[in-house]
């Protein structure tokens, strides 16, 4: 065996001896912050590898170059039949696997976990953390760290003596930083230690500040950055409008005492969010003598199609498609085009699975062992039959721009108060925000002609007859464009049961788009009052025990194409977006299959085998439906849905892009 210094110095790792911390330190890379190093336990010769990060990036290279010494580009021209033989055969050579070190109030500990994806059963997992164990250093703890359901549920069969272990969730709940949308910007810290505090000094944030809060309210204007001081989903309302204005966000416990002891309230400082580092970036700088310039959303204005909003009627959803958009608002349309989706399937549907991932042509295969059919079967048709089998959508209807303008043009008064809105945001003055609140009180409080009424009437009692709880959502145009989400901005209500709640929550969605906040938003990037239209969508309200978010990426890691990522909740969804309940959080891997908890979030216990059983199938469904919904021919745009579960089967209840 070659001495250590010499496989050192020749850069591969070190082989067969125990693992000291200064080797650990020589070999490791880093993820998010944590340092690493990548491990192969060859079980046919009984000796372990420790690898160089900085000389192999992936396990299969080293094993390649260095285990059976064959060009790199051997194992990568057959890279499924390679990745079978050491994640999924249970008679293996070779164990994979990652040792992290881990510090926690100033105490140490190893975590060994393989790929999210290895299927190794409760005998294999037992030789794989002993015979590691034998070879790191014995002053510090191994602890093992699942990496997936399968193995969530194998540790429960062994005893913690034989197997001691640290679950994902748990180190995830003592993280104290969490980056959720990297960038860097330059501004003013606006600290606040309350939300009344905050809702005080709310009037006077201005675009260049930088908000720093247990947990940043939906209600927050457009600013240069956003730092969480809790923890907190990445799928709320706040975080998705952070990720769609581009600016700097993320989870920093304890910034807050940080920021008082260093008197940074109200000072000018860098601040930068980078994904691969343990904390934030925050350090003063002079104040500018002249306020900068607006960036580039203030001038770049947002482009919208222009509306059809007269003589269009009322229609059942499934009627629609994604290009009626400019008559019904792009939540009725993206539902309707779900109901086309279901009922006539489509081309598109599997082209995720179609790009060439090297040194995979594509993953075509992949995609028939998640539908559980045969590689030669029609692909298009098993996801088709797969979707509508899996999923529904709350039956429902869409009333168009054109009623609401009909609306609005019946009341003379409503009129004059737009007029007056229209002037004050021309000259930009002061009087914009009371003059909203005002008109909003004047839609909510004007009667709504019976002509409009009882044709809405009519077309609930045709389409939703025997209903008795709706929810009512709004639809406008000016939502979910390119640069410019509006997540949480408009109104949307629940629970509405009598036929008089109905219309009064459909004119509270009509007079959530003259919010002070939607108007000014709006403002600040080109989107004019005379170009904002509000379509309402009144669909049946379901029961169930789950619902959730879910995004078909992650998050925290822009570049694992592999996997989506889930918000659930056992209470409510609308809990989940506003960010009040910290939602049960996972990760589905959508290429080779599998789960991992990440956050119990406020659950008591975790999910049943069955529920995450649904959950695999949804990440999948999801997966499918972000290639139907890609505007281009990529598939790779992410798409952001809300669901319910009941029983087996699946709601959607909206689906929209997802910015990254």
């Amino acid at each position: 065996m070659l001495e250590r210094k010499n496989i050192m110095s020749n850069g591969f790792g070190i082989i067969g001896e125990r693992l000291t911390l200064a080797a650990f330190s020589q070999l490791s890379g880093s993820l998010a912050g944590m340092p690493y190093v990548k491990l192969v336990v060859d079980r046919e010769k009984s000796i372990i590898h420790f690898v160089n990060h900085t000389a192999y990036e992936f396990h299969s290279d080293y094993i390649a170059e260095q285990i059976l010494n064959i060009p790199r580009t051997k194992i990568e021209s057959e890279i499924d039949a390679f990745n079978k033989s050491v994640y999924f055969d249970l008679s293996r050579r070779f164990y994979l696997g990652i040792l992290a070190l881990h510090t926690r109030e100033e105490k140490r500990f190893f975590t060994l976990e393989t790929v999210e994806v290895d299927t190794m059963d409760g005998t294999m997992v037992k030789f794989f953390f002993d015979f590691v164990k034998n070879h790191v250093d014995p002053s510090i703890p191994l602890l093992f760290k699942p990496a997936n359901h399968l193995q969530e549920n194998i540790v429960t069969h062994l005893e913690p003596t034989e197997l001691p272990r640290v679950y994902t969730h748990e180190i995830f709940a003592s993280v104290t930083y969490i980056a959720l949308n990297p960038g860097k910007t330059t501004g003013r810290i606006r600290a606040f230690t309350s939300e009344q505090d905050y809702q005080k000094s709310r009037v006077t944030l201005e675009w260049y500040d930088i908000v720093v809060m247990s947990r940043v309210p939906d209600d927050i204007p457009r600013i240069s950055g956003i730092i969480n001081s809790n923890h907190t989903t990445p799928l709320s309302h706040t975080n998705i409008l952070a990720s769609g204005w581009q600016i700097p966000n993320c989870i920093q416990l304890n910034v807050l005492e940080k920021i008082q002891k260093e008197n940074f309230d109200m000072q000018w400082v860098e601040y930068s969010v980078v994904m691969d580092k343990t904390e934030i970036h925050l350090q003063k700088v002079e104040p500018p003598q002249v306020l900068p310039q607006k960036p580039s959303w203030s001038v770049d204005k947002i482009q919208l199609e222009e509306p059809q909003t007269t003589q269009t009627p009322i229609v059942s959803l499934e009627t629609l498609r994604m290009s009626d958009r400019y008559k019904y608002g792009t939540k009725a349309a993206n539902l309707g085009e779900l109901h086309y989706l279901l009922q006539n399937g489509s081309e598109r549907l599997i082209g995720f699975y179609r790009i060439p991932r090297p040194p995979r042509t594509n993953l075509l295969s992949y995609l028939s062992q998640r539908l559980g059919v045969s590689e030669n079967a029609d692909l298009t048709k098993e996801t088709w039959k797969f979707l509508k089998d899996f999923l529904d959508i709350p039956r429902g209807i869409a009333i168009p721009f054109s009623v609401q303008q009909e609306f609005l043009c019946s009341s003379p008064k409503i009129q004059q108060a737009i007029g007056k809105l229209k002037m004050a945001l021309e000259l930009n003055a002061r009087q914009v925000d009371s003059l909203c609140i005002t008109l909003q009180q004047m839609i909510r409080s004007t009667r709504m002609p019976d002509k409009i009424r009882n044709y809405i009437d009519s077309e609930i009692a045709h389409h939703l007859g025997g209903v008795s709880s709706f929810v009512v959502r709004s639809s406008s145009n000016a939502e979910d464009l390119e640069g410019f989400s509006a997540a949480g901005i408009y109104e949307s209500l629940n629970h509405v049961t009598s036929a008089e709640k109905v219309f009064d929550s459909i004119k509270q969605v009509w007079a959530s788009l003259i919010s002070p906040r939607s108007v000014r938003l709006r403002q600040d990037v080109g989107i004019s009052l005379d170009d904002s239209y509000m379509g309402v969508v009144i669909q049946e309200e379901m029961k169930t025990n789950m619902g959730g978010v879910l995004v078909t990426t992650n998050p925290t890691s822009r570049y694992d194409f592999r996997n989506v990522y889930l918000n659930i909740s056992n209470n409510s969804v609308t809990k989940v977006v506003q960010g009040t309940e910290q939602p049960y959080q996972c990760l589905y891997n959508t290429v080779e299959g599998g789960g991992r908890t990440l956050s119990f979030g406020s659950l008591q216990e975790d999910l049943s085998q069955s529920q995450k059983q649904v959950l695999q199938k949804l990440a999948l469904a999801g997966r499918l439906l972000q290639s139907h919904f890609s505007p281009d021919y990529t598939f790779s745009t992410p798409i952001d849905m809300e669901w319910l579960a009941q029983d087996h089967k699946m709601y959607l209840l909206q689906l929209r892009p997802y910015s990254i």
